[in-house]
């Protein structure tokens, strides 16, 4: 299975995102309102500047308290980011994700973003293919 395929099978295409100038609360309140765990940081929802989760920020507060979120998105975000393309598979997907122990990851055509899938996006997404070839082996053995 493709990306293309688990972004297209997505509920929701939303992708949120916040100016690398706003608040690391704005950035909170964005992901509380929409039910996410992460932000892009962008000043056009294209160009990917960085990524804030919400392990970034409770990270923050227990080593200094509520204060860091007065700070600017861009002084805590992850700027260095593993992206994916269209073309890529599921597998490869989980793999990067597993290895580098995070959640979400942007879908790039060159230097646009398209989408942003999570690790729940690539397992409910996998699941379902497991699913529908463990009916067709079933149906190929009794013979539908």
């Amino acid at each position: 299975m493709l990306v293309q395929q688990i972004l297209k099978s997505k509920a929701s295409q939303d992708m949120f995102w916040v100016s690398p100038d706003s608040s690391v609360a704005d950035a909170a309140k964005v992901m509380s309102e929409n039910r996410i765990g992460t932000v892009v940081v962008s000043t056009d929802g294209k160009t990917l500047m960085g990524i804030l989760s919400e392990r970034d920020i409770v990270r923050e507060i227990g080593k200094r308290g509520t204060g860091c979120l007065t700070d600017r998105v861009d002084s805590m975000m992850t700027d260095t980011i593993t992206t994916c393309t269209m073309r890529d598979n599921a597998d490869q997907v989980l793999t990067l994700m597993t290895e580098g122990r995070f959640r979400h990851l942007p879908v790039m055509d060159n230097d646009s973003m398209i989408g942003l899938i999570s690790i729940g996006d690539v397992v409910k997404a996998r699941l379902s293919q497991l699913s529908m070839e463990k009916d067709a082996l079933e149906g190929m053995i009794k013979g539908y």
